[in-house]
């Protein structure tokens, strides 16, 4: 398992954490800029929950980056027990908010048509942040799963 590409302190670890923090800030910003997000729990609970996510994966790449320039190992199990227990529940946090963002924005487009109802709710925007949500999760599962994977083979 050592010379799994996306190990802590390696280049796909950078990649998959700069993905994650990357996809969650897009998110925050299509839902920031978004009116009226605030007036419902679901975009909110979204908003917060990718805050965590970017904040964990920035601080992450940021150590990734810090191990690739002073060629540093950061596969010890302690670190490596830290990085799954962070990991886990950060994909699950991100994953129930794009779940119930996404519940609530099938709701007002399909449901009960709040969107022709309403055109000044800016429906596609919401939309658009509750994808970037999903793509930052399955960005930070997939680092949730191969920090496992390493914690479990040592």
């Amino acid at each position: 398992m050592a010379g799994l590409g996306a190990r802590p302190g390696s280049w796909g670890s950078l990649v998959l954490r700069v993905g994650q923090a990357a996809f969650a800030a897009a998110s925050i910003a299509v839902m920031a800029s978004s009116i009226g997000f605030a007036s419902y729990t679901a975009f909110c609970y979204l908003m917060a929950s990718m805050g965590l996510q970017a904040l964990w994966s920035l601080g992450l790449a940021c150590l990734d980056g810090y191990a690739l320039k002073a060629n540093k190992n950061l596969t010890n199990p302690v670190l490596l027990s830290l990085f799954v227990v962070g990991d886990t529940v950060t994909s699950i946090l991100s994953y129930a908010a794009s779940c119930s963002a996404g519940g609530v924005v099938v709701l007002f487009k399909r449901d009960v048509l709040f969107c022709r109802r309403y055109p000044q709710l800016p429906c596609g925007r919401y939309e658009l942040a509750t994808a970037l949500a999903f793509l930052s999760w399955s960005f930070s599962a997939t680092s949730a799963v191969i920090m496992f994977w390493l914690l479990a083979a040592t």
